[in-house]
């Protein structure tokens, strides 16, 4: 059985850094982007193994439909002291630790605990344990196909893929001297403009891509997105989500936004004393511009 794989993502980084050509063209299309806001406190919640009932961790589904065949993101929150028994799922999925510590490895594996703002990697059909030590643990899990189900262990496969746990200490942040595709405008003298950290997939336009966004406190701008899929999850603080004048939302960690059919305009306000972190799932650039 194989133990996953403890890594940076400075060779990723690296590797990609390449790949990160802007696109001079921002222009909005002639279509209208259709944009939603979900708070966390407006998620809807079930248990993510029926057959578990209250042992098993909730799930408040974001965008998609797990139980259906489409990409989908949800948000999975453990019960305090929680650890599943061994098993496997049907499919890949990834995930981000917003709140708690969360660990999730081989079986015989010793704990982990990944802090919030940690990135992993879940192979299907690989063996498993997930658990969680603190009362509000809480993660974003995201698939690119379902249905997501669990699975005894007995019914283990090897897909040729292979695990990857990243502790938040090993996240590699970028700015504008690193990458063309955060606008220079963003950044001050004292390197508290924004910051991107690449986590998989293609930077190139037209491809799908994950990154987090790292705006510190304070921080008044926009995200302009020229991708037709662009979702988001604030993972950290409690930044301000301007739809228009009048309708403001304060997005706790969580909460999720996005645009989608055409390239769009997202306007954030950090105001708290905590800076701002964001996932950001798109199939295409985008650019962080401060004000």
């Amino acid at each position: 059985m194989k133990k996953l794989k403890k890594i940076t993502l400075a060779s990723i980084v690296t590797a990609c850094v390449s790949m990160l050509v802007t696109s001079h063209s921002f222009a909005q299309k002639s279509a209208e982007p259709i944009k939603e806001v979900i708070l966390k406190s407006e998620v809807k919640w079930d248990h993510l193994n029926p057959k578990r009932g209250d042992l098993a961790p909730k799930a408040g589904t974001l965008w998609g439909d797990r139980n259906g065949n489409e990409p989908t993101g949800f948000l999975l929150r453990p019960p305090e002291d929680f650890q599943s028994p061994p098993h496997i799922h049907n499919i890949s999925y990834r995930g981000i630790v917003i709140q708690g510590f969360i660990h999730n490895d081989d079986p015989d594996a010793a704990n982990m605990w990944m802090p919030a703002g940690s990135f992993w990697t879940q192979p299907k059909g690989e063996v498993h344990i997930t658990s969680a030590n603190e009362k509000d643990s809480l993660a974003y899990i995201e698939v690119e196909e379902g249905p997501y189900l669990v699975l005894p262990k007995e019914e283990h496969f090897d897909s040729g893929e292979r695990p990857i746990n990243v502790d938040k200490s090993n996240i590699v942040w970028l700015d504008a001297s690193d990458i063309t595709w955060v606008d220079p405008k963003g950044v001050s003298g004292t390197g508290n403009g924004p910051k991107v950290a690449y986590l998989w997939g293609d930077t190139q336009d037209g491809k799908l891509n994950g990154t987090l966004i790292r705006l510190a406190a304070g921080f008044t701008g926009k995200i302009n997105s020229t991708g037709s899929d662009f979702r988001a999850v604030v993972i950290k603080g409690l930044p301000q989500y301007k739809l228009t004048e009048v309708d403001i939302k304060t997005l706790e960690p969580g909460s999720y936004f996005s645009s989608m059919g055409a390239a769009a305009e997202h306007s954030i306000v950090s105001k708290t004393e905590k800076e701002t972190v964001i996932y950001v799932r798109t199939n295409g650039k985008y650019k962080v511009i401060s004000e």
